[in-house]
């Protein structure tokens, strides 16, 4: 008694109650699940209001397989993402495709050049952050990284 998903429109942003009906999940759940999974981080604009992007939603819609179709709990399903993410910069390392069939289709049902337009948007996403941060400290973000890392060893003597 499986539900079929709408298809995700060819939209940039999605607003909380969008990737609630695209996804079949509540909007406190969605809410719940931004504490528990780092990956996802939606924009958050006026007002705190939540803008996902595609990748989100296609990240949204494994978390809910994961712990409703395959019965894991939010700790596995954590593990399971964390590890398919590993296999993955792996993948790209080593310039194997072994995740795609012979039709360009990944294990999810996603095609690949939708995982490319995800990783390109996570890009700029990252792009913005580090001009943000940048903007607010005067330093990049492998500056402060390096500075918080000489201020954990001060702490840790």
């Amino acid at each position: 008694m499986e539900k079929s998903l709408p298809p995700i429109p060819a939209k940039r942003y999605f607003t909380i109650g969008e990737v609630g009906e695209l996804c079949d999940v509540k909007p406190h759940v969605l809410r719940y699940w931004e504490q528990e999974f780092t990956q996802l981080r939606p924009v958050k604009r006026r007002g705190n209001r939540r803008y996902y992007q595609h990748h989100e939603v296609l990240m949204i819609r494994r978390i809910s397989d994961l712990l409703y179709s395959q019965g894991f709990t939010i700790s596995g399903a954590r593990n399971q993402l964390q590890e398919l993410a590993q296999l993955q910069r792996e993948e790209r390392k080593n310039g194997l495709h072994s995740g795609t069939d012979s039709e360009g289709m990944d294990v999810e049902g996603e095609s690949a050049m939708g995982m490319a337009d995800s990783a390109a948007n996570a890009n700029k996403a990252f792009a913005s952050i580090d001009f943000e941060i940048q903007k607010l400290t005067g330093k990049t973000q492998d500056a402060l990284r390096t500075e918080l890392l000489e201020i954990r060893e001060l702490l840790s003597v």
